[in-house]
Formats: C-alpha cells, sequence, structure tokens
C-alpha cells in the first residue's frame, strides 16, 4: 500500500465519518483510528495510521510506512447555547445501536423535558443481538437528547445532556 492509496483511505474515512479501520492486505497491516477531539472550538482531527509488514525482501516494492496525518473535520459541530450550570453527559457503556422505546411503537423511556431518578432506564442499547437498559447514573432533567432511534453508536459516545438537581 503506497502514501497515495493511505491518503485516499484517509479521506474516506474522514468522509463517512468512520473513527476506527483496520485492513490485512496479504503481508501489510493497516489500522487507523481517529484520535477523540479535544472540547475547544478549533477542532481538528488527527489520524494515527500504522501499517505493518513482515521484513521486506529487497526488491519487494512496498515498504513499511508509519504516518501521522492531520486533517480538517468533516463538519464543525453546532454549538450548543451557554448553560448556567454544566450539564451532566450519559455516555453509552457500549458499541451498538440506540433504541429510545422498549418495542417500535411503544413510547420512548424519556424525552427531554422529563425528570429523572438516578437507576432509572433512558434507553436501550442492542449489541450482538442482547438488549442492554442503559440508566441515569444521575437525578435531574433531561435537557437534549443527543442521537437518534436506530443509530449506531460507539463506546464513551454522548447520549443524553441532564441537568442534574442539587
Amino acid at each position: 500500500m503506497n502514501q497515495k492509496e493511505l491518503k485516499e483511505l484517509i479521506e474516506f474515512l474522514i468522509e463517512k465519518d468512520i473513527a476506527e479501520f483496520e485492513l490485512e492486505r496479504g503481508d501489510v497491516k493497516v489500522r487507523i483510528k481517529r484520535a477523540a477531539e479535544p472540547p475547544s472550538d478549533a477542532r481538528e482531527a488527527r489520524y494515527l495510521v500504522t501499517t505493518t509488514a513482515p521484513p521486506a525482501a529487497p526488491d519487494a516494492g512496498v515498504a513499511p510506512a508509519a504516518a501521522s496525518t492531520p486533517a480538517p473535520p468533516a463538519a464543525p459541530p453546532p454549538v450548543a447555547p451557554a448553560a448556567e450550570e454544566p450539564l451532566h453527559m450519559v455516555r453509552s457503556p457500549i458499541v451498538g445501536t440506540f433504541y429510545e422505546a422498549p418495542s417500535p411503537g411503544a413510547p420512548p423511556f424519556v424525552k427531554p423535558g422529563d425528570t429523572v431518578e438516578t437507576g432509572q432506564v433512558l434507553c436501550i442499547v442492542e449489541a450482538m443481538k442482547l438488549m442492554n437498559e442503559i440508566e441515569s447514573d444521575v437525578a435531574g432533567e433531561i435537557v437534549k437528547k443527543l442521537v437518534a432511534n436506530g443509530q449506531p453508536i460507539e463506546y464513551g459516545q454522548e447520549l443524553f445532556a441532564v441537568r442534574s438537581r442539587s
């Protein structure tokens, strides 16, 4: 895999907003993982590209390469309105698919404006055909739902913004 192919691959991953990618082609193994974005307004996505291959013969033509390529973000995130107090973010403990209701057609577990207690079920994350109930870890008011129903989510992704009670 040459540098042109790596650059095209990184551009594709940025375009599709893919956070982690691994490819094994013959003797070459490529793993690309996007670093977590800092909370500042001047965001810049960083990719770490690691290519590994066994020691190449002198005339193999492919050299292992390791590169770090900064790339612009796909789209700037929306700016949240200034809050009087910081909001608690409920994050996903697993990778899976987000569901806001216990079954299709049923009302959602919670919606913005609802008051929740610690331990109250907020949503379901399906992982490997298992339905995992995600509970609130604070008591307070749901300010915003940050993901859409049926959306694939990642580990640590923010699901809800909660204004905790004092």
